[in-house]
């Protein structure tokens, strides 16, 4: 079942994050504008969602190991883009990927931030040399960014275990309300990507997924069975599995205490 689980953040990574020197509210906006950025990237190219979505997943991980500052954030989610794109079944070239970029970056693109004016190809005009400078400046992040993975780029996403979840309840035995439902549980979880929380760093699949289920249901009206449906996803497994750490005085403290205990012993020194 390893292939429906990722490796999760520990306590200490979570901890070193939040010690960053920047403010807070800095990281928080780096974490999201980046992420947001990804994914338009990602809709430019026309490629699948879930090859977006384990892009973002990626670039979080990255900065649980780096330093959030060491690369030029659209550079990072160029390269990440590209080393996602490119072990999947829909790969994209560099020019692709750095013509998209430039666009995305121009005052002619609608995350500009500004009223969008009319299309100057000229605003995002890549000349051969930029070109060139740009795709090996990628290239170098990338393996920056397989180093610190230790290579390991395997992402299991919740979208479809949500979509599996709700056909084993029934949801879909009314269609218009099975579509709603579903439709609202992927749209919480492709929210949850761009959380700088990096919940898809500290949950499983599993858990994400009923989640997102049980929200969308509340939503939209709909009746979820009784029983505790969610027992069946191996949620309480997962939750269990948290448990357990040791604080140093042989007692045992989830990783909600952990983490406190961390932060009061930071403020102490």
């Amino acid at each position: 079942m390893s292939h429906l689980s990722n490796p999760l953040a520990t306590a200490e990574q979570l901890f070193k994050s939040a010690n960053n020197p920047l403010p807070i509210e800095l990281l928080d906006s780096i974490r999201f504008y980046t992420a947001r950025l990804t994914q338009a990237a990602g809709i430019l190219l026309c490629l699948p969602q879930d090859i977006t979505a384990q892009a973002n997943v990626l670039l979080f991980r990255y900065w649980l190991v780096d330093d959030v500052m060491r690369h030029e954030f659209s550079d990072l989610s160029a390269a990440v883009v590209y080393l996602t794109a490119k072990i999947s079944a829909s790969p994209r070239s560099l020019r692709s990927i750095t013509n998209v970029y430039a666009y995305l970056l121009s005052e002619s693109s609608a995350l500009s931030g500004t009223p969008v004016p009319e299309p100057d190809p000229q605003s995002y005009y890549l000349s051969e040399g930029t070109y060139v400078t740009r795709r090996n400046k990628l290239l170098h992040i990338e393996g920056q960014i397989l180093n610190a993975l230790g290579f390991n780029t395997h992402v299991a996403l919740p979208h479809p275990l949500a979509i599996t979840y709700l056909q084993t309840m029934d949801v879909f035995i009314s269609p218009r309300t099975g579509k709603a439902v579903a439709k609202r549980a992927i749209e919480y979880l492709n929210a949850a990507l761009l959380s700088p929380q990096m919940l898809y760093l500290t949950h499983q699949p599993a858990s994400l997924a009923t989640a997102a289920i049980y929200l969308a249901a509340r939503d939209k009206g709909v009746k979820l069975p009784d029983c505790e449906w969610w027992e069946v996803s191996d949620v309480r497994e997962v939750v269990n599995k948290q448990e357990g750490i040791s604080n140093g005085d042989g007692e045992k403290e989830d990783e909600e205490a952990e983490m406190s205990r961390m932060l009061d012993e930071k403020v102490v020194d």
